[in-house]
């Protein structure tokens, strides 16, 4: 296992880069996230399995998520608690070389379009979802689901800590999108989860781009989904209620458009059945996302401090067999404080993986041999 120690700055996101096999980013922020400025971190690893420091940016506020360009190596996008969304070159050591600011509240993801890879995606706390391409200054697109607060009022819960302004209590969290990525097998189709639980597919091709939208995790809070890289209708979506659930698109219904005045129906309300659910953190689940190389593996981080593993053996084929064979498969301890972001490698020997947390600490190890729980 190898490891980095980001000083002074408390892990958000993580990612390994798509053109090396020796190269991440990872976005941090000081004190928690709560107050104070973030920092952008570019790491590699030596064949001595040293990491180094390559470059690093600091911003006037926190970030929360990064990704790397898929068009060009030397870029990557971050995520900014001002609401801003950055535009960094490894050959421009000062500066972000593109800033936008259309979000109203602090973004928290951002994910690069793997199919038209010119375009990238990012969420915000208030409520939008906006599709950007590098070239120009301003969005191409925003999406924007809004919710029905009093309708979710019986389900209200604490939010975890995802914010960094002080008194966050103050604002309902209901509208919170905290994660939107592309799908690996489509370039126009995106997933998006919030904190009023619903889980939400879209094609931005569309003239409706909202395609389909369910309760994920029984009214509690939606921090993360992915989507499976082998099964173009598998999704995994994690959230406050300790759970990973995994979910076959074709099997969930799509909304009948609610009568003015009149209540929704109740299960619209519970939402679905997932295809299966991976049950063992003890806290809320804050990150998930399915391995590049294999259809059946997860990884997942959690407020408990611990990073798992999944294997996920549910069949479609066969959708009785809920949870057959399927659940933890072992369970990663080094970390000290809350984990919050993760990423596979996809250079190397499968299971390479990369955490980072609030106690300041990046991880490199393998999923193949993370002890069992």
């Amino acid at each position: 296992m190898l490891s980095f120690r980001t000083a002074g700055y408390n892990g958000y996101g993580v990612r390994y880069s798509p053109f090396f096999d020796n190269k991440l980013a990872v976005a941090t922020a000081a004190n928690y996230g709560l107050v104070g400025n973030g920092k952008l971190f570019v790491l590699s690893i030596d064949p001595s399995g040293q990491i180094h420091n390559d470059i690093a940016w600091e911003t006037q506020d926190g970030l929360f998520d990064t990704s790397w360009s898929e068009i060009n190596e030397n870029q990557l996008a971050v995520a900014s608690g001002d609401g801003s969304v950055k535009l960094f070159d490894a050959k421009v050591p000062q500066f972000p070389v593109m800033n936008w600011k259309e979000h109203q509240r602090e973004v928290f993801s951002v994910n690069w379009n793997l199919v038209e890879k010119q375009n990238f995606v990012t969420s915000s706390w208030d409520g939008n979802i906006k599709l950007w391409v590098p070239s120009r200054q301003q969005s191409m697109l925003t999406l924007s689901s809004k919710v029905d607060h009093s309708a979710k009022a019986s389900n209200s819960q604490p939010a975890p800590p995802t914010s960094h302004k002080q008194g966050q209590a103050a604002f309902n969290t209901a509208q919170c999108i905290y994660n939107a990525t592309f799908s690996p097998h489509s370039p126009s189709t995106i997933i998006s989860c919030n904190g009023s639980s619903h889980v939400n597919i879209w094609d931005i091709r569309a003239p409706q781009p909202l395609q389909l939208d369910f309760v994920a995790h029984g009214g509690l809070e939606a921090l993360s989904c992915d989507w499976n890289k082998y099964k173009p209708n598998i999704v995994a979506s994690a959230g406050t209620d300790k759970s990973v659930r995994v979910w076959d698109l074709r099997m969930i219904a799509k909304l009948d458009n609610p009568i003015p005045g009149q209540p929704s129906p109740a299960y619209h309300l519970r939402g679905p059945t997932p295809l299966n659910e991976l049950l063992g953190h003890e806290f809320a689940v804050r990150k998930v996302v399915w391995s590049p190389h294999s259809g059946q593996e997860l990884l997942s981080t959690s407020y408990d401090m611990t990073s798992r593993v999944w294997i996920d053996q549910s069949d479609d084929k066969a959708r009785f067999l809920h949870n057959g064979g399927s659940g933890c498969k072992g369970v990663m301890r080094q970390h000290r404080e809350f984990v919050l972001g993760c990423d596979y490698s996809l250079w190397g020997d499968p299971g390479w993986c990369a955490t980072t947390g609030w106690d300041e600490m990046v991880y490199i190890w393998d999923t193949k041999r993370v002890p069992p729980r």
